[in-house]
């Protein structure tokens, strides 16, 4: 289990998250929604060779919350709500961390949110 605002905050840093869609884990106080534009899973993986399980991690849920972003901006989205971990289809829900299964070759993180419309 790792802190998902790491990883935003990261992305904000590179330009791969630009702050046009926000995250919200379940859990975490979010703003009004509007209205739920459906639900989607973002299951992604990294070559874990010659990093250390974090910094692979941090990578793959990254790619993770980039997909999540770019399919919000088609929804007409300005946020994914109830955003939690469900690696092999298992939800695992907390406010402020995400699982991370770190192999010996690969890395992998699977998301499961919600797109919505928020005040």
């Amino acid at each position: 289990m790792l802190p998902i605002e790491e990883v935003i905050q990261m992305g904000m840093a590179d330009g791969k998250l630009d702050g046009s869609v926000k995250f919200y884990m379940s859990g975490a106080r979010t703003p009004a929604v509007n209205a739920r534009l459906g639900e989607d899973v973002s299951n992604k993986k990294t070559n874990g060779v010659g990093k250390d399980d974090q910094t692979a991690c941090k990578w793959a849920a990254l790619s993770a919350l980039i997909a999540f972003q770019d399919s919000a901006k088609q929804k007409g989205a300005n946020a994914v709500v109830d955003l939690h971990s469900f690696y092999k289809k298992v939800p695992v829900k907390n406010a402020h961390e995400y699982e991370c299964r770190a192999g010996a070759v690969v890395v992998g993180v699977t998301l499961k949110g919600t797109y919505a419309k928020t005040r």
